[in-house]
């Protein structure tokens, strides 16, 4: 079985196109189409469809194509174990939620580009169902977002991360001295929330739902400083990660109140597309981002002790 027509079948697939297929691995669309031909005889099974423009993955081609990843995969680590260290090129794009663009992977990023300052990274910010549709569209690498614990045979799950989610408001606020404050006590007062459709928003209005209650915020902004920079001026109460508001919780200007609900449980995971060839870059900016993560997680643990 010739390596190069793996190849040609992976990224044809990954891509869901002969001619950007052949464009990234440096062939003519006719090269890859014979390439897919001779591994579809030498396997005896159709692997790829053509509909008019549209190319479709068979069903023996979906059950195959984990396996030539996985074969590639090894491939290319049994070369690089003898290989010396060389300079790691290329793009890595992220998708990610802008609060943990903004809090939690700054340091991350840094580093990345100051050992890897020839990948160009890039990172795209949306909905977590938008960043999914991404990622099956292979416009993005990797896959940074915060929800519910969430598994699917689609993704492979590189970390994920528990994120307690928390009542926020100034440090000053009356509420913040009180103890299991009501749910309809604390939505008297005035909200600041994320838009509509962002996960813990969306938990924490079925939890309120659930109750017979409703929300009614005085602002709705995607951009989290924003509403910490309220929070930090008496300006209301928020729900946000506790990554985002952490620093100035520590620093006795936020405090988060204690209040007479089941706590909201969230995670950050990291993913990527099962049938995604792992590139150097990916590999390493999940090495860092792991280690980085686990470190944080950690330390808060220590910290509680």
């Amino acid at each position: 079985m010739e390596i190069r027509n793996l190849q040609a079948f992976v990224k044809v697939a990954e891509l869901r196109s002969f001619s950007r297929a052949a464009e990234y691995l440096g062939y003519s669309q006719s090269a890859v189409t014979v390439q897919i031909r001779q591994l579809e005889e030498e396997l005896g099974q159709p692997l790829l469809e053509r509909i008019g423009k549209q190319v479709k993955v068979t069903e023996a081609g979906e059950r195959f194509l984990p396996r030539a990843v996985d074969v590639l995969d090894a491939l290319r680590a049994a070369e690089e174990s003898i290989k010396a260290p060389e300079e790691i090129l290329g793009r890595l794009c992220l998708g990610t939620a802008e609060s943990l663009l903004i809090s939690v992977l700054p340091p991350v990023m840094m580093e990345f580009c100051h050992r890897f300052p020839q990948v160009e990274l890039g990172t795209r910010t949306a909905l977590v169902e938008d960043l999914f549709q991404m990622l099956r569209q292979n416009e993005l690498d990797l896959l940074y977002f915060l929800d519910r614990k969430t598994d699917f045979s689609e993704w492979i799950k590189a970390g994920e991360w528990r994120e307690p989610v928390v009542f926020v408001t100034n440090a000053d606020h009356p509420l913040a001295k009180e103890r299991k404050i009501p749910l309809e006590r604390l939505l008297q007062e005035p909200f600041l929330l994320t838009e509509k459709g962002v996960s813990y928003r969306y938990a924490m209005e079925q939890m309120l739902a659930a109750r017979g209650l409703e929300i009614h915020p005085f602002l709705e902004t995607g951009n989290t400083d924003i509403i910490t920079q309220m929070l930090l001026k008496n300006r209301g109460i928020s729900f946000l990660p506790q990554f985002v508001v952490e620093k100035w919780i520590e620093a006795d200007q936020l405090a988060v109140l204690d209040v007479d609900c089941l706590e909201i449980e969230m995670w950050s995971q990291l993913v990527y597309h099962r049938n995604k060839w792992l590139t150097p870059q990916m590999e390493r900016f999940i090495e860092m981002l792991t280690e980085m993560a686990d470190r944080r997680h950690e330390e808060h643990r220590t910290e509680k002790r």
